[in-house]
């Protein structure tokens, strides 16, 4: 029995091309998740204009404690759902880790939100409000 060399190249093609399909997917996934923002600082909350927006995206078990006047509590797993109840101003972003404000504040700029700045709960810029400064 003699294999058919041009069907043979097709499957190894489509193989090739599912591969290639299946990686790219998976670099935009890392990339989306764990490449760092640009042009967006860290500062800390009382560096704030008045006219920021305080849009703190924890978890509601996480972030209850360090409960701040004004703030829109929406947490990331819900942001989809009710981003539609965040003013059109500047906003400053507050997450727990650098993941979860990745996909935070892309999902934010992707929905045409300014950005202005953020915070992180684990916070490498060596500040946190009501904590000790972290030394890194």
């Amino acid at each position: 029995m003699r294999i058919n060399k041009k069907i043979l190249f097709k499957g190894v093609f489509n193989i090739l091309y599912i591969l290639f399909i299946l990686l790219l997917l998976f670099i935009v996934s890392l990339y989306k998740r764990y490449y760092p923002l640009k042009n967006i600082p860290c500062l800390e909350i009382g560096l704030n204009d008045s006219n920021t927006v305080i849009v703190d995206i924890r978890d509601f078990n996480i972030g209850m404690h360090d409960e701040i006047n004004g703030t829109v509590r929406i947490p990331y797993a819900y942001l989809k759902r009710y981003y539609s109840g965040i003013p059109r101003e500047n906003l400053h972003v507050i997450a727990t880790n650098r993941l979860e404000l990745n996909l935070g504040v892309r999902f934010l700029l992707r929905k045409d939100f300014n950005v202005t700045s953020y915070e992180i709960e684990e916070c490498p810029c060596g500040y946190r409000y009501k904590k000790e400064a972290l030394d890194y």
